[in-house]
């Protein structure tokens, strides 16, 4: 019974483009669509068949420590069709899961939006980029995408550390090798020790959730290798200081040393709802030239947005003129960009300042896509 109904859901899921189930007791399936939660019209989920359902797809080791610990994640692939990433967790004694559906083709970089530059900066011989972004925002399926640029290229040696796999990345140019913590390796820090006496070029972190797992993507951006990592930070002047933040007080000089020669890139992204159905990424972007490297070392991370506006011709960008000129180009609407803009007010300025010269048939200037410049301290 079970089994049928999961591959319903799964089938349907796949069918309607939906991100995301949700499975708990009282109501029945819920689907993320377009970034919308929408109720399946089904029967209403009792204990039951929540244990049911997470049993059709659990493995043993899961099931054991979801007992243990209360809940466990894991990957399953659903036929040729797609890759499910899983969570199982208790709530309220019965059992829930959320599977997030992980596409099985994998898009090009330039079809997700990914500025032109982090192209070019995945082909480097060596450094640390990172991809950052509240939960959901794609940083995955942005990863994903570079990797696969680099596989279709170049003959490197690929390892990917992640918990759990998500995207299957099959030998194309490049040989690539994917360890899932928990089940290859017991954890993020030890992979990519191990990593390095592997002979690689580069190595892609799922997540630099630790102190140990961050100095030690770190040690392998400098020793030679692209590293690929993924913070859950809004902005990239947020993610630098937030890797230096997590470390001790007599360690962060020589961490701000350390990164402002390994940090070659960072990429926030978020996801919007696009006008006429889909989903749209902003991004943000900071390139690391000589000029950011300083900012870093001499403990002056408050002026790298200034560095980004300014530095445009470097391929960097903020967040905020993105969703601005998406609002423009007519993807998004007002209301969905000042929900995640960094400095909303501002943004509204701006929007009403060029409705206002589109109502007067004036052609927005090149001024109006770049923010003032007030905030170089």
């Amino acid at each position: 019974m079970a089994t049928v109904l999961i591959d319903k859901l799964l089938e349907a899921c796949v069918k309607q483009g939906a991100s995301d189930i949700h499975i708990t007791t009282g109501q029945p399936p819920v689907f993320r669509l377009h970034g919308r939660l929408r109720k399946l019209e089904t029967k209403v989920l009792e204990s039951e068949d929540t244990v049911a359902l997470m049993k059709s797809i659990a493995p043993e080791r899961c099931q054991r420590e979801l007992q243990e610990v209360g809940s466990s994640d894991f990957g399953f692939a659903y036929a040729d069709k797609a890759r499910f990433r899983v969570s199982i967790f208790k709530q309220r004694g019965d059992i829930a899961m959320v599977l997030r559906q992980i596409p099985n083709e994998m898009l090009p970089p330039e079809v997700l939006g990914v500025p032109d530059i982090f192209t070019k900066l995945c082909m480097r011989p060596r450094g640390l980029i990172l991809v950052t972004g509240p939960t959901g925002s794609g940083k995955s399926t942005t990863l994903a995408s570079m990797v696969n640029f680099i596989n279709e290229r170049v003959d490197h040696h690929i390892i990917t550390i992640e918990d759990p796999i998500e995207f299957y990345h099959y030998h194309k140019k490049s040989t690539v090798n994917q360890r899932e913590v928990g089940v290859d390796v017991p954890s993020f820090s030890e992979a990519i020790k191990r990593a390095l006496r592997q002979d690689p070029d580069v190595i892609l972190v799922g997540e630099l959730r630790d102190l140990d797992t961050i100095e030690a993507a770190i040690t392998a951006a400098e020793t030679g290798h692209i590293v690929f990592g993924t913070l859950h930070t809004n902005s990239a002047q947020g993610t630098v200081n937030r890797i230096i933040d997590a470390f001790p007080g007599q360690l962060q000089e020589q961490i701000r040393t350390q990164l402002s020669t390994s940090l070659i890139g960072v990429l926030a992204q978020t996801l919007l709802p696009r006008i006429g159905g889909g989903r749209i990424a902003g991004f943000e972007s900071l390139v690391v030239t000589p000029g950011v490297a300083n900012l870093i070392r001499e403990n002056k991370t408050f002026r790298i947005n200034s560095a980004i506006q300014t530095g445009a011709k470097f391929g960097m960008m903020l967040m905020d003129d993105c969703l601005f000129e998406h609002w423009v180009n007519e993807k998004i609407e007002m209301e969905d960009a000042l929900g995640k803009a960094q400095d909303p007010d501002a943004l509204a300025k701006r929007i009403a300042t060029a409705r206002r010269q589109m109502e007067e048939g004036m052609p927005l200037g090149e001024g109006d896509l770049e923010m003032d410049e007030e905030d170089d301290y």
